[in-house]
């Protein structure tokens, strides 16, 4: 059976940076993901802003560049959806339902997926006006009334993408200031068909064959009331996709992998990187970085074996 240097489980910036420097280093790499279209989170992002040098791209065009790039180098791509990551002497064992892979090294680039608000009727109207990602899904409410629930940045950007589709977007948030950044707050009040919804928080979400209405509540007055809508985005943050795989290094109670900056992890040989990892800020910029740490000890790592 084919032996690599590394695999990464994972296709977004984290994997995908990883891939490039395994490449530039003559390394053997396997990157494996359930989705063959590099990019992982900001394939959700339509405009990503703050990445260096590449200002006003699009996240599918951010990660088509980043994965074509580790493409260029050699690295191979399988599609496929792994179950267990074993280990057979210095050797780890990558195991899917039907395949087999085996390496030096791995790094565990699987991201981070979106927070389920946990509302009546979110799971009912999943795909049916309730969605998680506005750039997928806005162009089917051109001229309806939507609403988003969150405060972070990634609510914000819904909101002001939203807002130019639209006829009218409330922004419900359950506390009385936003987490994102102050430009994107700034660009949400500016927007005439926003209405901001603060203390607030989304009860039900209510409907027939469609999204009719959210029923709220109102932490500081006490009060209940409900936003006629016809469809809800929920941007509540994300959660670590760690859950299906069995074999992973030790990870904290929101079940993130423990890792510091060299993505270094309680097993050797097993790495992580990017959204899946301890770590404070989780951005392109930083999950790119973490690629190209983990690679680093993965060298090391290697090095130690052949010594």
């Amino acid at each position: 059976m084919e032996l690599y240097d590394l695999i990464i489980i994972g296709n977004g910036p984290a994997g995908l940076s990883a891939a490039i420097y395994g490449k530039r280093a003559g390394m053997k790499v396997l990157v494996i993901s359930g989705n063959p279209a590099g990019g992982g989170q900001i394939l959700d992002t339509y405009e990503v802003d703050n990445y260096p040098g590449l200002p006003g791209l699009s996240g599918a065009e951010l990660g088509d560049v980043m994965y074509k790039h580790a493409e260029k180098l050699g690295t191979e791509f399988k599609t496929d959806t792994i179950k267990s990551i074993e280990e057979d002497g210095d050797i780890k064992v990558i195991k899917s339902r039907r395949n087999e892979y085996r390496t030096k090294a791995v790094i565990v680039a699987t991201g981070a997926g979106h927070r389920k608000l946990g509302a009546p009727g979110e799971a009912e109207f999943t795909g049916m006006g309730v969605s998680y990602c506005a750039t997928c899904d806005g162009a089917f409410y051109k001229d309806k009334t939507v609403a988003v629930v969150g405060g972070g940045d990634v609510a914000l950007e819904d909101a002001i993408y939203l807002a130019d589709i639209a006829e009218k977007v409330y922004l419900i948030h359950r506390r009385d200031e936003f987490r994102g950044t102050e430009v994107l707050q700034d660009e949400v009040k500016s927007k005439a068909n926003i209405e901001i919804v603060y203390d607030t928080v989304v009860e039900e979400i209510v409907g027939t064959d469609k999204i009719e209405k959210v029923l709220i509540y109102n932490k500081k007055t006490d009060a209940k009331s409900e936003l006629a809508v016809d469809g809800v985005f929920l941007a509540v943050g994300i959660t670590p996709n760690t859950t299906k795989i069995q074999g992973l290094p030790e990870t904290d109670e929101a079940g993130y992998i423990k890792a510091g900056e060299d993505c270094v992890t309680s097993i050797p040989g097993i790495f992580a990187a990017g959204d899946v990892r301890t770590k404070m800020l989780r951005q392109v910029i930083t999950a790119a970085a973490d690629g190209a740490n983990a690679l680093t000890s993965v060298k090391r790592y290697i090095s130690g074996l052949k010594a």
